[in-house]
């Protein structure tokens, strides 16, 4: 069944890059095999923990005191392999309480922060849409130029996404690309670099990435440090393919039709107070999860109350027409629910992997051959792009302690702000952007503009991987010069 769990997700995730062959949503095969991963784990259930694969359960273990005469883990489950009969039963009884009590329930209850948060800021994205305050942005970006156009975007994402975070900032920049222009493939390769650029602007902020964020509560990097020597090689990661789309890009975008003969339903001083409301509601999250320390999901379903709160107030009295499309209650029928569909397929496919072990098994096998930290972060980077970054950073933090100031040799890369922890924010916030899916800007990117997997893999996959080794590139002669 260990095995079997691997081929259902690899099986799955081909379903999930070819999903316009297959005229299959991608929605369906993530659903499928974040349902029969764990079907499959309680099904091998004693034979998998009893391996010893699992760090969460050998922890579980060892916080019961189910240790006794100086027994070791292994020697332990060397001994629960041995039983049969009613013991087998009642340990694998116990087994399964805890898979449905404790690590179901830790994994949904950290999926459902990711798929709140997007719920919420892909509500407040909607009411400015539907608000037209995007107008506000369009109308002063007069520029058609393919080229000029997409460095404005990109670089504006990339601050952005410093301050929001990737996945709002995608939710935004996205939206926002569909007002510009109109050609579809032509909205993909924007779209696309929107995820580069967001995933390059979270990596070197403290509040960026969820990776980061990890970090940065965990004591591996502060602050100051995460940023300035972060910073260039994420630079770097959207510079260069940017360059490279600049020599081969020519021509004009083209802007969608004018839609100046509808009916306008919100005037220019609302336009502009829903965009700096709904603006302001998103900037809001950071603050929030820093003044309260809650999660940011609370912070944005904060936000996307007082929205709702104020234009309920705003349309009041307004006539039936305007409230069917501007009360919040109706645009959130237009909120892209197959897309968290989408997330939550993926990430409870990836908890499963991560419950079982096997992605403990790779960190293991990183660390045992490359022993290296550079290559050790750029293997994770790049594993990423299949696999969810926050179990492997979270494994990674687990595998390698923050040593103390002062320590030399081998050991002194895991200080606190030692290269492994700066260069696996870096690695691990870029390297999802390899492949479409490999990170929550992308996904988000993909579901609302239907980007096709094998597309993005053909035209995007190569300038992330140029950007990727370029920043590491930066990083590790930025390194040599400081030391």
């Amino acid at each position: 069944m260990f095995i079997l769990m691997i081929i259902i997700f690899i099986l799955g995730y081909a379903a999930i890059a070819f999903e316009h062959p297959l005229k299959v949503d991608k929605a369906v095969s993530a659903l499928a095999i974040g349902t029969l991963c764990w079907v499959a784990y309680m099904f091998g259930l004693f034979d998998i923990l009893t391996q010893g694969f699992s760090p969460q359960f050998s922890e579980y273990i060892g916080n019961k005191e189910m240790l006794k005469n100086g027994d070791d883990i292994n020697s332990f489950l060397n001994g629960l392999r041995s039983l049969d009969g009613a013991e087998r039963a009642e340990w694998l009884k116990e087994m399964r309480e805890w898979i449905v009590d404790n690590q179901i329930i830790t994994h949904l209850g950290e999926i459902s922060e990711i798929l709140f948060f997007l719920l919420g800021a892909m509500a407040i994205v909607e009411v400015i849409d539907q608000h037209e305050g995007f107008r506000v942005i369009t109308d002063k970006i007069n520029t058609t130029s393919k080229v000029k156009l997409l460095w404005i975007i990109s670089i504006l994402t990339f601050f952005l996404s410093a301050v929001l975070d990737n996945l709002t900032t995608t939710i935004v920049m996205v939206t926002l690309i569909g007002k510009l222009i109109s050609e579809k493939r032509t909205k993909w390769l924007f779209a696309s670099m929107v995820v580069l650029a967001a995933n390059a602007g979270g990596a070197w902020s403290p509040i960026g990435d969820v990776t980061t964020i990890m970090l940065w509560i965990g004591g591996q990097v502060t602050s100051g440090a995460i940023i300035s020597r972060v910073f260039l090689p994420s630079i770097a990661a959207i510079i260069v393919p940017l360059a490279i789309l600049g020599f081969f890009m020519k021509g004009a975008v083209k802007r969608p039709a004018s839609e100046e003969h509808e009916k306008q339903l919100t005037t220019k001083s609302e336009q502009k107070f829903i965009l700096a409301l709904g603006v302001g509601g998103l900037l809001f999250v950071p603050v929030f999860k820093t003044i309260t320390h809650l999660p940011p999901y609370m912070g944005m379903l904060l936000s996307l109350s007082v929205i709702w709160l104020v234009t309920e107030i705003m349309h009041r009295n307004k006539d039936h027409e305007i409230k069917a499309k501007l009360k919040l209650i109706n645009i959130l029928k237009r909120v892209e629910l197959p897309t968290v569909l989408f997330f939550l397929g993926i990430l409870s496919a990836v908890a499963a992997l991560q419950s079982a072990g096997q992605l403990n098994i790779m960190a293991n096998y990183l660390t045992d051959n490359l022993n290296n930290v550079y290559l050790i972060n750029i293997a994770i980077g790049l594993a990423s792009a299949i696999v969810d970054n926050v179990p492997l950073v979270a494994g990674a933090m687990g595998m390698y302690p923050v040593e103390a100031a002062g320590t030399i040799g081998f050991a002194a890369n895991f200080v606190q702000d030692g290269i492994f922890w700066e260069f696996l924010a870096y690695t691990a916030g870029t390297g999802g952007s390899v492949l479409i899916i490999g990170s929550a800007a992308g996904v988000a990117a993909m579901g609302i503009e239907k980007i096709d997997f094998i597309w993005y893999l053909k035209h995007i996959s190569l300038l992330a991987l140029s950007g990727y080794f370029a920043g590491a590139g930066v990083y590790y002669v930025q390194t040599l010069l400081l030391t």
